[in-house]
């Protein structure tokens, strides 16, 4: 089946984010995500969980384990479980990125506060 914006399972999360699940079972997850300006995530960790950001519009900016990373349009960042990171959109424009996860992320996710 064809998958899009348009007829993928849509949550929102966060400060008015939107989240599409493109692909959703227990060995992978693929999301895609848009942030409004100046919002971000909280800081978080998975248990199993290895990520991949892909940045799809804008300039969005990912706090991992204590380190600052800018990431343009085209540009991606791959962490592996028990990594600490945060995605902030720090700039006036919204942003748009992929979340790819192996295996699915749902319910492996630890908050720090």
């Amino acid at each position: 089946m064809k998958i899009s914006k348009i007829n993928a399972e849509h949550y929102i999360w966060g400060e008015n984010c939107d989240g599409w699940q493109l692909v959703k079972n227990n060995d992978i997850s693929v999301i895609h995500e848009r942030m409004p300006p100046n919002t971000q995530e909280v800081r978080h960790y998975h248990h199993k969980s290895r990520q991949f950001f892909f940045v799809l519009k804008g300039l969005a900016t990912i706090e991992v384990n204590g380190e600052i990373f800018d990431l343009s349009q085209n540009e991606g960042i791959e962490l592996a479980p028990q990594i600490p990171h945060q995605m902030f959109n720090h700039s006036d424009e919204e942003i748009e990125f992929l979340v790819i996860s192996q295996p699915n992320s749902k319910d492996d996710r630890e908050t720090i506060s």
